[in-house]
């Protein structure tokens, strides 16, 4: 299975998901009364056109959550215009910062931005952009009247949690899905095409609620109205031409979001990744037949813990810690399992043909 971003202008097949392992609510029908004998003609029996139906309580309660959440987020949510596609957006505080994926603004300064309530399109510039974690934070140039989301506490979701996804998907305006959390602490990449490690997510949240182009950068929400991520990913099957996997989508956890939006705001770029690296440059590396075999060390930053490790340029890095690292890709992915200071078992393959298991203390990911 392959991840694909939830944006207008898909980028092609992205690298395939390294993952271990809706809820419906029954409607009941209420029946009509049985109709008096003596006047069939002005009674309409259960289950034929033009019954009256009395949907149950619980039903009732859940569509007027809906439609309180709806109601109450959907001025914070934005669509994003660039020269080169759409996206969605999420007010992030009252001074007109919003929080958006890397992706949507990428190759962008300037954009514009338009309420999922309507109203006139306003001007916004880049601020900063996270790549590697695929988040950006751009500004208004006119804040004034704008709607902040209140965003919640991810580290507190729960499996089986209902959730809506608010964005533009297709470029249709404050649209809304539903479902629930299906997992959580995924660990995905997408993008990567050039055999770079593109995109990796750590903590991930997968949900059943439907990602469609466009949707990236929107919100993920609660029933209580709290933005508890932003959509990112959607998952697609190669060997069916990249079709969508149906209800497998992916959500930057909103305790990642709001501390990597926070950074850039007061310091204009992310400061602290909280993200483990080896301290190298990389490149794919493949076996005879063209088939991925590993990681090629390109380069190494001169104090990183890798050098200090002994690895050098040309190793080929074939497992961390047990895992299999065929791709860039699968790399990032256990590397976005652990913390900088946490000691890894990098396994490695000389250009000799050598084999070897090294111990590196990691360091933390660089900003680009």
């Amino acid at each position: 299975m392959s991840v694909h971003t939830g944006r207008t202008r898909l980028a092609g097949a992205l690298t395939a998901l390294a993952i271990a392992a809706a809820g419906g609510c029954g409607t009941g029908l209420g029946s009509s009364p049985t109709p008096a004998a003596s006047s069939p003609a002005t009674s309409t029996p259960a289950g034929t056109a033009g019954a009256v139906v009395e949907p149950p309580d619980a039903a009732l309660a859940l569509q007027d959550a809906y439609q309180r959440v709806i109601a109450a987020t959907r001025p914070s949510i934005v669509q994003i215009n660039t020269r080169t596609g759409l996206g969605s957006g999420v007010v992030f505080d009252d001074q007109g910062h919003i929080v958006t994926n890397a992706h949507v603004v990428e190759g962008a300064e300037r954009m514009e931005v338009t309420s999922a309530t309507g109203g006139a399109a306003r001007t916004a510039r880049l601020v900063a952009s996270f790549p590697a974690g695929d988040l950006a934070v751009i500004k208004l140039d006119d804040p004034s009247g704008v709607t902040p989301a209140r965003f919640g506490d991810s580290s507190k979701l729960k499996e089986g949690q209902i959730v809506l996804a608010m964005g533009n998907p297709l470029g249709l305006s404050g649209s809304v899905t539903n479902g629930i959390i299906s997992a959580l602490g995924r660990t995905v990449s997408g993008g990567g095409d050039d055999g770079s490690a593109g995109v990796t997510i750590p903590n991930a949240i997968q949900t059943s609620a439907a990602i469609n182009p466009g949707n990236s950068g929107g919100a993920l929400v609660n029933l209580s109205g709290e933005v508890i991520g932003i959509p990112t990913l959607a998952a697609t099957i190669p060997s069916m031409n990249g079709s969508a996997a149906p209800g497998i989508g992916f959500a930057i956890p909103s305790n990642t979001a709001t501390d990597i939006a926070r950074q850039i705001i007061q310091h204009g770029e992310v400061v602290n990744s909280r993200r483990a690296a080896l301290g190298v440059t990389i490149g794919p590396a493949f076996n005879a037949v063209g088939e991925p075999a590993g990681v090629t060390v390109v380069d190494l930053a001169r104090d990183g813990g890798a050098a200090q490790a002994g690895i050098r340029p040309g190793d080929v890095i074939v497992g961390v810690n047990g895992e299999s690292t065929p791709t860039p890709a699968a790399l990032a992915e256990v590397l976005a399992t652990l913390k900088p200071g946490d000691r890894a078992q990098v396994e490695i393959v000389r250009p000799t043909g050598g084999r070897e298991t090294v111990t590196v203390t990691l360091g933390e990911l660089p900003v680009e």
